[in-house]
């Protein structure tokens, strides 16, 4: 293989090794200035998205031991990597097609399984890293606020009646 182009494979594979995901879009139609939003906006997220020959993805999957996306590599196709959520990256996708009917989502790869466009708009749809987090330590703190609430109701309910005997002036 040319120095070079081995050089633009390795590149690939490192990024393809690092992230749990690869996205696949088709950018066509895109002016510059779009897509360099589209960029932008990934990075906020921990994403990148980088242009590449389908021939060198190709031999980058097929070094990275992940599957295929052969039939998905046509035409104008960019890839977005990351180390961080998949959905922050899907989510900023998504909104980016609202907004500008472009790129289209072909297909992705998350942990070594196929993902087709449905199913990475269905993890656009989740709740963002953050608030599955706030989410799920509410659920651990319910229990011990009920706890305490328990442990604490017939002290004050003691405090209560001695408050109203006192009024009283029993």
């Amino acid at each position: 293989m040319n120095p070079d182009k081995k050089y633009i494979v390795d590149e690939l594979l490192e990024r393809v090794n690092s992230s749990p995901f690869v996205l696949v879009v088709e950018y066509s139609g895109m002016t510059v200035t779009e897509f360099a939003d589209l960029r932008n906006k990934l990075s906020e997220t921990g994403s990148e998205c980088h242009v590449a020959k389908n021939t060198f993805m190709k031999k980058t999957l097929q070094l990275a031991e992940l599957p295929a996306l052969d039939e998905h590599l046509i035409g104008q196709t960019a890839f977005v990597t990351g180390e961080e959520d998949v959905c922050g990256a899907a989510k900023v996708i998504k909104n980016f097609i609202k907004e500008f009917k472009k790129p289209e989502v072909k297909a992705g790869i998350l942990d070594g399984d196929v993902l087709d466009a449905a199913q990475i708009n269905a993890l656009a749809d989740l709740p963002s890293r953050d608030e599955l987090l706030a989410q799920l330590l509410s659920v651990i703190n319910a229990p011990a606020t009920k706890l305490v609430r328990t442990i604490n109701e017939p002290a004050g309910s003691l405090a209560r009646v001695l408050q109203a005997k006192a009024d009283k002036g029993e």
